[in-house]
């Protein structure tokens, strides 16, 4: 039986993550990511998508459980754009406990951050509507 690796053992916390570099694929060791490089990178879409991915580091005792979320749910920028991404996030945030990815997509799919645009632009329209009354058209009782 031959030996492929040692790990040093871990005396911290329950559940502490350690990750030994040299063991991790060439792609891994060349782009190392964190909080701060997720943060960062939220802050330049928008307000909302930021506290959405601090929500996500929240939920985890290891910071790097969320890196798979957080990554999904800004590459939703590629394709929906940074504005809709950041809109989107302000609905799930305004409406939902714990938003996630899953929820962030699924707005974006049925364009549900597109149609508050569009109510809030009705509702605008609807208060400068002349509203006839059935006096202006002769109408009368029927009771």
């Amino acid at each position: 039986m031959n030996q492929i690796c040692t790990h040093d053992r871990l005396y911290g916390r329950i559940n502490q993550y350690s990750t030994n570099e040299s063991h991790m694929p060439e792609n891994h060791q060349k782009f190392q990511w964190n909080k701060d490089r997720f943060m960062k990178w939220a802050a330049s879409i928008g307000d909302n998508t930021s506290i959405l991915v601090s929500k996500l580091f929240d939920r985890y005792k290891v910071e790097e459980q969320a890196y798979k979320g957080c990554m999904s749910l800004l590459k939703l920028s590629d394709k929906y754009g940074k504005t809709r991404l950041e809109n989107a996030c302000q609905l799930a945030l305004d409406h939902i406990s714990q938003p996630g990815y899953k929820n962030i997509k699924m707005i974006l799919q049925s364009n549900q951050d597109l149609k508050d645009k569009n109510d809030n632009v009705q509702s605008e329209c609807d208060m400068h509507a002349f509203v006839r009354g059935k006096d202006y058209y002769g109408g009368k009782n029927n009771g």
